[in-house]
């Protein structure tokens, strides 16, 4: 098990890729995203739990076809087997940090640019 005690907000405004794995321990997982103006992280479902907490940026989450807005200092959670999306609506990245339960991604993740993410799933 992997202790983690940073200013999380901060790690999540400074991140400038697309999908970055921070911490994964046996249940849990936590993963910063930036996604650019006019883009989003892709429609998907996942089979764990997600939390997304928004720190910069304003767009628009979709969640089984049910719109609502999100921007800095909202959370949004994302039972699992829900159809989700999140789309950049602003001018300026929106970055977030996310917490699946249990982890989703591969410990190490790195994606740069959603193309790269694409590509790699």
């Amino acid at each position: 098990m992997t202790i983690f005690n940073k200013d999380i907000f901060e790690l999540a405004k400074e991140n400038n890729f697309f999908r970055q794995e921070i911490l994964t321990n046996k249940h849990s997982q936590i993963v910063l995203m930036s996604i650019e103006p006019g883009d989003d992280i892709g429609e998907e479902t996942h089979d764990v739990d997600q939390v997304l907490v928004f720190v910069a940026g304003e767009g628009e989450a979709v969640l089984n076809g049910l719109s609502s807005t999100v921007q800095a200092n909202k959370l949004v959670v994302v039972p699992a087997g829900t159809q989700h999306n999140f789309i950049n609506t602003g001018s300026t990245a929106l970055k977030l940090y996310t917490v699946y339960a249990p982890p989703e991604e591969e410990p190490g993740t790195l994606h740069r640019t959603k193309a790269e993410a694409v590509e790699a799933h």
